[in-house]
């Protein structure tokens, strides 16, 4: 985007306290957005859309980077690539893949394994504070690995780090998180994963897998829904 900002800085994903380690894209406020009428839209999602953010070109382009500075800082080392469901899937397999094609390099081949979680949250119920994972692989084998969480959008942050803090009883070798998009919103506790592709005004996006009660996961680009379709799509 030609008024998106890069912005850089480095993190411990810990303490979720420390800014993103890696360099990412800004998207402002009041960014240029693009018209509905310049690209190719679903026709049953013509009328819910006010405009699109971030095309699906720029998506990819900015996937591949991180895919980059992944297989940069974990040379030759082993990576469990966790998926958190249902949001993370289609960034998942765009990664993954930029990934298998950047391992054909024996200068920066990262051996890989993948799992698919899902995460359920526990605000007063549990005195622990901690989230249940969800399906996949006993946690136990992530003892010592390298291990990297991937997940579409960080909204508030409150449940990245208590996931963060679950897996972390598990004493892997190295917790990463790399997330698509940051939202940027007052009501964030100030998690930033060490990997961030896009960090996004405080606004209902949908497409590219973002969805809204599991409609517009099949959109390409990154929009903004407009107030009838979240009246129309309301559950």
């Amino acid at each position: 985007m030609s008024d998106a900002k890069r912005t850089a800085s480095g993190n411990d994903a810990t303490n979720g306290a420390n800014p993103a380690k890696r360099p990412f894209i800004r998207v402002p406020d009041e960014s240029a957005a693009y018209s509905l009428d310049s690209f190719c839209i679903p026709a049953h999602y013509k009328n819910d859309l006010e405009e699109i953010v971030l095309p699906h070109g720029i998506v990819q382009d900015r996937i591949q980077r991180m895919a980059r500075d992944i297989v940069e800082d974990h040379q030759h080392q082993p990576l469990v690539c966790l998926c958190v469901l249902k949001g993370g899937h289609q960034f998942f397999s765009d990664l993954f893949n930029e990934i298998k094609k950047l391992n054909v390099s024996a200068e920066s081949s990262v051996p890989l394994r993948v799992d698919f979680i899902r995460c359920k949250s526990y605000e007063n119920d549990e005195s622990s504070g901690k989230v249940q994972v969800i399906g996949g692989d006993s946690l136990d084998s992530l003892k010592g690995e390298n291990v990297l969480i991937v997940e579409d959008m960080i909204d508030t942050g409150r449940t990245m780090v208590k996931l963060v803090s679950t897996l972390n009883d598990y004493a892997p070798k190295s917790l990463r998180v790399a997330s698509l998009f940051l939202k940027r919103t007052e009501r964030s506790n100030g998690f930033k994963p060490e990997y961030v592709g896009f960090e996004v005004p405080d606004k209902f996006l949908v497409g590219y897998a973002l969805d809204y009660n599991e409609y517009f996961r099949d959109l390409d680009h990154v929009a903004v829904l407009n107030d009838a379709a979240k009246a129309k799509y309301h559950q």
